[in-house]
Parts: C-alpha cells; sequence; structure tokens
C-alpha cells in the first residue's frame, strides 16, 4: 500500500478514536522535520486522558510512532511514520483552591491562561517560558522550560505536585497528588520533566502557587567585567533582600535585549517584590551600582525580553522565536553556582578565538545560564558544539547541558545511559514515543 494509502488508514482510524474536526492531515513545515516520504502527516486532537490512551495502544498495535506537541514553541524533529499527538484540547480545570495554593489543570492549558486565572485571587504560577501566550502546561514540564522567575520561586521539579500521564504503551498513570504535603509513591513528576515527550504523554498536572506580588521594581546595575558583575552577585546573595529575579545580561545578549545600555556592560538585573519600605531597603542595599531603576511597562518589556531570548523584543512573535529557535538553539547549562564563574569564562573564550559569537543570560544565582552561538565570518557547522566542548572540557561532570529545539537535546554522553534505557523500556516497551533520538 502506498504511503498516501496507509496515512489515510491512520487518519479514520483516530477519527473514530476523537471524532469528526480533532483529525487532520498537515503538511510538514517549519514546526516539524520529516524523514521519509510521507508529504502529510496525521494530526490528533484528544479531548480526554481516555483519548490519549487510544492513540498510544492505536499506535503500539500497528507499529506507528506518536510525537506530543503543546504550543510548538521549539522545532521538533519528527520520523516519517508518525502521528502528531497535540494536547490543544486538554485544558479542564481539575482542581483549584486558592486557599490553599493548589490548582490541577490538563496539559493544553497554556501558561498565560493559567495565570490569568489564579491571577483573580492574586495568585501567581511560577514559571515563565518564552511565549506564555502560546507556551502549554505538558509542554513546560516536558522540556523542563523555565524562565527568569526559577530564582525566586525554584524550578518546575520544586513547585509540580502531580502529574497524570500516558505511557508509550496506553496506560494511564499518575504521580504525586493535589496537595502540597504528598509523599506516596514514586516521585515520576521529576521523572517526566524534562524528558522532551520520550516517556509517556502528559495529560494534567498539579502544582502549588504562590501569592503574586502587588508591587515590583527591577534595579539595573551596569560593570565594565564580569569579574565585578559577579562579586554584586555575591553581595546581593549575602544580603537580607529575596529577589524574584536574579539576572545576568552579557554584552553579547544586551545587544538584544537592552540597544541603549553601553555595548561593553556587563547587566545585573535584580527584580524585588515588597512593600514601599521593602523596595527602599533594595535601593539602601544594591547602593551606587544601580543605574536604573524601571517599572511599570519599562519593566515587563524587559523581563518579557530575558523570557524571549534571544528574539530581539520588537520581534518577540511566534513566528520570530520559532525561527530563532531553530537557527539559534539554546544551550541550557546548569552548574553549582559557585561554578558560573568558570562557565562565563569558557563562553567568553570561545567568543574570543573569532570563529563564534557567544550571547548569554542566566540565573546566576541558581546556577543556570542561557546560550546563543553563532558562526562569525567562518563556517561552523554547528556552533553550539564548540561551546559544548570547551564546557565539558573545563567543567568536566560538573556541568550539565542540554540543547533547545535540537534532534537530540542532551548532545554529549550520558554516565546514567542504562539506567535510562531501563526506564525507557518500562515505560514505553515498543519505542513509540521516539520525536527524540536519545536512547
Amino acid at each position: 500500500m502506498s504511503a498516501t494509502g496507509t496515512s489515510l488508514d491512520v487518519t479514520r482510524e483516530l477519527l473514530a478514536i476523537c471524532g469528526e474536526g480533532n483529525v487532520s492531515e498537515e503538511e510538514a513545515g517549519a514546526h516539524r522535520v520529516i524523514q521519509g516520504s510521507w508529504r502529510t502527516i496525521p494530526v490528533v486532537k484528544p479531548g480526554s486522558a481516555e483519548e490519549v490512551a487510544a492513540i498510544l495502544q492505536f499506535a503500539n498495535s500497528h507499529g506507528l510512532g506518536i510525537v506530543p506537541e503543546g504550543g510548538l514553541t521549539t522545532r521538533g524533529f519528527r520520523k516519517s511514520e508518525c502521528i502528531v499527538l497535540q494536547t490543544s484540547r486538554l485544558t479542564a480545570l481539575e482542581h483549584y483552591d486558592h486557599a490553599d495554593l493548589t490548582v490541577g489543570v490538563g496539559a493544553g492549558t497554556t501558561v498565560a491562561q493559567l495565570n490569568t486565572m489564579v491571577g483573580a485571587d492574586q495568585l501567581l504560577f511560577g514559571c515563565d517560558p518564552p511565549l506564555s501566550e502560546r507556551a502549554t502546561v505538558g509542554g513546560v514540564l516536558a522540556t523542563a522550560s523555565h524562565g527568569p522567575l526559577r530564582h525566586g520561586y525554584g524550578a518546575l521539579r520544586d513547585y509540580c505536585i502531580g502529574i497524570r500521564f500516558v505511557t508509550g504503551d496506553g496506560r494511564r498513570a499518575k504521580g504525586g497528588g493535589r496537595v502540597v504535603k504528598n509523599v506516596a509513591g514514586y516521585d515520576l513528576m521529576k521523572l517526566l520533566i524534562g524528558s522532551n515527550g520520550t516517556l509517556a504523554v502528559i495529560t494534567s498536572a498539579s502544582f502549588k502557587l504562590f501569592p503574586a506580588p502587588r508591587q515590583t521594581r527591577t534595579f539595573l546595575a551596569e560593570f565594565t567585567t564580569v569579574q565585578e558583575a559577579l562579586e554584586f552577585r555575591d553581595r546581593v546573595m549575602r544580603s537580607p533582600l529575596s529577589p524574584m529575579c536574579l539576572e545576568i545580561v552579557s554584552p553579547g545578549a544586551r545587544k538584544l535585549i537592552r540597544p541603549e545600555m553601553a555595548s561593553n556592560a556587563w547587566v545585573i538585573c535584580v527584580r524585588g517584590a515588597g512593600s514601599d519600605a521593602v523596595l527602599a531597603r533594595y535601593r539602601k542595599e544594591l547602593g551606587s551600582a544601580v543605574a536604573r531603576e524601571l517599572e511599570n511597562e519599562d519593566e515587563r518589556r524587559l523581563w518579557r525580553a530575558v523570557e524571549n531570548y534571544p528574539a530581539a523584543p520588537d520581534r518577540a512573535d511566534e513566528v520570530s522565536w520559532i525561527m530563532f529557535a531553530s537557527m539559534q538553539p539554546r544551550i541550557q547549562i546548569n552548574v553549582p553556582p559557585s561554578d558560573v564563574i568558570h562557565v562565563v569564562e569558557t563562553l567568553n573564550e570561545v567568543a574570543s578565538y573569532g570563529h563564534v559569537g557567544v550571547g548569554f543570560i542566566g540565573r546566576i544565582g541558581v546556577g543556570h545560564v542561557l546560550a546563543v552561538a553563532e558562526p562569525v565570518h567562518v563556517e561552523i557547522p554547528w556552533p553550539p558544539g564548540v561551546v559544548i566542548d570547551a564546557l565539558h572540557e573545563k567543567l568536566g561532570a560538573n556541568v550539565s547541558v542540554r540543547v533547545e529545539a535540537s534532534t537530540n537535546p542532551w548532545p554529549t554522553p550520558l554516565a546514567n545511559r542504562d539506567s535510562m534505557r531501563a526506564v525507557k523500556r518500562a515505560l514505553d516497551p515498543n519505542d513509540v514515543l521516539h520525536g527524540r533520538e536519545i536512547f
């Protein structure tokens, strides 16, 4: 049977599961890179966890792959004989207790929708990924996507208290629960967060919420050297202050985020929240290093630019973000906070060679740096590879590196590969969830 005929048969089967209007055949475009002969691929939008399970069971019985998709904020890699499973209809509100600061929502709920809902009760969801109007709860969990709020509120694994999912062989399962004090069973939240859809399809999740700040200010401090910037970071970390965000912006990244700043400036952005008295304490503690104070729209514009880096502020729309993410994938670097200086030195050293330009931002108080590398004057097959090799040579096992929008998010040998394969076999024995070739 021809590939087109096979595709039509698959579409008919999916229609029987999800109903009219929820299955389509779409051409491979900017969001999907297809290997093989299919010119179109089946795209299905299940409306419940039961339908997700039925789709996965069908894929297992027919030897097809499943690729989960959320808000399409990054380009994905797809094999030819696959079904794209979009979570956009999984938006049910499962529970919400504003007094207990907990909420449970479907995986297709966008971060912006979630924050709008809880914001009515002066609460906050502590994750601020790129394109929050499009990024979905399931997507940020699967990709472990974080923004500058990670400094003040922690990583997703710190406030995701429950997760519901369907394994690769079509079994419905869950981990955690709906309350904060929950220690029952295996900690499956941490297993699935950052797994890039290779182990299971996340259908819903529960989170701990935070009180929303009543007012905020952002204090910008500029420095001529990175050593001065990191000394300022250390002073902030030793102070009584508890900033929501503590971000470094390299000179290369600054050109996109705030073009009006001095071209050679290293910038530390400190975002504080609280009463007038608390904000006055920030001014006193930070002292003369602060060059500018932002509030209201200027403040929101800055942090939106940081969230969407490397897209320029005037091009931080969906199309521009996806284009930048494809051409200049962000390199997620995680190290102990004490090793940030070594990361920065390595990135500067790579840039000094003159072959690769490097810009970066990062939550330097928690050791989370995001770098972008691009070739300069010479042809470099994969510029991130130059950065990754240099980081591992300098830091060895002390650095964790992940590349967004890549066919293989983890480009270096993994010490625990055998354990990962064992988990993969347990949750997806037929390798149905093969959107990322890492195992």
